[in-house]
């Protein structure tokens, strides 16, 4: 009967330390899930704040874009006046110094 006896005990001892493993193996990966869950966490918030970062810059741009449209729509409106007689006649007077052969040109006399 000894030889029973010891072999429980044997067994005993087996079971304990399967026991005592199991429990270190359950909290090794409640660690293991626990880490992946904060960096999880962590790289959740930075993907957030570089979204934000994102969506500021887009506003930006479409904004820029906005603004080159009208300022597109200003210079082809300036490209047809450039065009007409009446601009022709302006640049000629100003620049030029020109006038139409039915206009006389008055210069003020300088006070002396």
């Amino acid at each position: 009967m000894r030889i029973y006896g010891s072999a429980r005990g044997g067994m005993k001892k087996r079971k304990n330390k399967d026991r005592w493993g199991n429990r270190m193996a359950i909290v090794g990966i409640t660690l293991v899930v626990f880490s992946l869950g904060i960096v999880v966490n962590v790289k959740s918030a930075s993907m957030k704040k570089r979204d934000q970062e994102y969506q500021e810059r887009e506003m930006l741009l479409q904004r820029l874009y906005d603004q080159e449209v009208s300022r597109a729509e200003e210079l082809k409106e300036y490209e047809v006046y450039v065009q007409t007689k009446q601009y022709i006649e302006e640049v000629a007077k100003q620049k030029l110094g020109l006038v139409k052969p039915d206009e006389i040109l008055l210069k003020p006399v300088p006070k002396n």
